[in-house]
């Protein structure tokens, strides 16, 4: 099940391998960074997408001269202060359910902000998918889109996954390690299966889920475990289509060797390609830990279970990086 870091599809090649017909519109909320500027350019010039950048004409530009880039004709640039969408956008964010009871001061301040502005595109059609975070912090991203776009209608609550690509092994989907800090055991079967759709959407691959714990069928007793059981339980009750197995230690899970010695004929236990950890706490030490040690690219926090794509960057993320989440969203809005 190994295989070489060369052999690892990213997102943007995953999408130029559809060869979708559509070019859907991606608004990047943080318009005047180089890392988006560059990033978005990259994206519209491989054919994969339209874009729209958040920001000052006159800033934009000047950074594309900064940086040495020609700024294609078609990139559209949108103040968000001076819009002609603006009547629109506050029709809209006073009667949205959340927001019931503001006042248009309120309103005319709140659509103006980039990310509030870029998730309003969303939510309105005028763009299929919204990526930031370059510079915001992950809870302003996640809070715009929860408020503006929400969470869609099948989903228990909205979380995050990453895709992993470790050098000597084949890629994965991590969840939840950037989100939800200790979902109860319905939440976690949430999880499970937003992250089994993450996985077909953007690995273009068959979810083989295995649900983490210190314990391997039984080989503990604890509230903790049992938690991980119950979720499992219920995922296999009312998604019988996906494979799951739990709960599983992570090297029963990933190890052929170790599955055959653990378990007995599970479908997923050592060839797991979805990890769902318990909590944050073990999602995001166990993402860095292989992020670090096995010399994995990492891309996300990637948000599931929104009505409309919206995606959060790392604030130390590269340009490549921009490519790569304006590539995941769109393989998400494709399945929107």
């Amino acid at each position: 099940m190994s295989s070489s870091n060369s052999d690892h599809k990213l997102p943007l090649q995953v999408l130029k391998e559809l060869a979708l017909d559509q070019k859907p519109t991606i608004v990047m909320s943080e318009g005047h960074d180089p890392r988006i500027i560059s990033g978005a350019i990259a994206a519209y010039n491989t054919g994969i997408c339209q874009i729209v950048l958040l920001g000052s004409q006159i800033t934009i530009k000047a950074e594309c001269e900064n940086l040495g880039l020609n700024l294609p004709t078609d990139i559209n640039i949108i103040d968000p202060r001076k819009s002609n969408l603006l009547p629109e956008f506050e029709s809209e964010y006073l009667h949205l359910p959340k927001k019931k009871g503001s006042s248009a001061e309120e309103a005319q301040i709140k659509i103006k902000e980039p990310l509030y502005f870029a998730a309003l595109m969303v939510r309105l059609g005028y763009a299929a998918g919204t990526v930031g975070g370059a510079v915001e912090t992950t809870s302003n991203v996640v809070r715009a889109a929860i408020q503006i776009i929400g969470k869609s209608d099948d989903a228990q609550i909205t979380s995050s996954c990453f895709l992993m690509y470790p050098k000597n092994n084949y890629p994965m989907v991590y969840s939840d390690c950037g989100l939800v800090i200790d979902p109860t055991e319905d939440e976690l079967a949430s999880i499970a299966v937003m992250a089994a759709d993450s996985c077909k959407n953007l690995l273009q691959e068959e979810p083989r889920v295995a649900m983490l714990s210190f314990s391997t069928k039984g080989s503990a007793n604890h509230a903790k475990v049992s938690k991980v059981l119950a979720a499992t339980k219920i995922v296999q009750q009312k998604n019988p289509e996906i494979q799951i197995d739990g709960e599983l230690q992570f090297d029963t899970a990933i190890s052929p060797e170790i599955a055959k010695s653990k378990t007995d004929g599970s479908p997923t236990a050592g060839k797991a390609n979805v990890m769902i950890f318990p909590n944050l706490d073990a999602g995001n030490i166990g993402y860095k830990i292989t992020q670090r040690l096995a010399g994995a690219e990492a891309i996300g926090p990637i948000l599931q279970g929104l009505a409309k794509p919206a995606n959060d960057l790392s604030r130390g993320c590269s340009s490549s990086d921009v490519t790569q989440m304006i590539a995941v969203t769109i393989l998400q809005a494709n399945h929107s």
